[in-house]
């Protein structure tokens, strides 16, 4: 079987493990940002009271989680792309050595 043709397909499940384990690993930021995020600790819901610097802090907590998944699709994406473009050069480097080794064939 063409071990080079199968590098494609195991670079997609890879990729979808590797989104499968992200995804499953985002719900464990998600109690800490509650937690983080309550009237104990830095009372993000009480914007009237709390300092600029609070509030940016508030911000940049509560974007941990869509950043994260960001980061989990680019990985996935560069996991195929990365591949895929391995895969096309392989392709063309053995169609150009086959089309080298017929010329070479022919002319000995």
């Amino acid at each position: 079987m063409n071990k080079r043709g199968q590098l494609l397909g195991a670079a997609i499940v890879t990729a979808i493990m590797l989104f499968i384990v992200g995804s499953m690993v985002i719900d464990f930021f998600k109690d800490d940002i509650t937690i983080i995020r309550n009237s104990d600790n830095l009372d993000c819901a009480n914007s009237a009271v709390i300092s600029d610097g609070t509030k940016l802090t508030c911000l940049g907590i509560g974007l941990i989680v869509p950043y994260f998944f960001l980061a989990i699709i680019s990985l996935t994406g560069g996991v195929i792309v990365a591949n895929f473009i391995k895969w096309q050069k392989n392709r063309l480097f053995y169609k150009e050595t086959a089309h080298i080794k017929l010329s070479a064939a022919r002319f000995w």
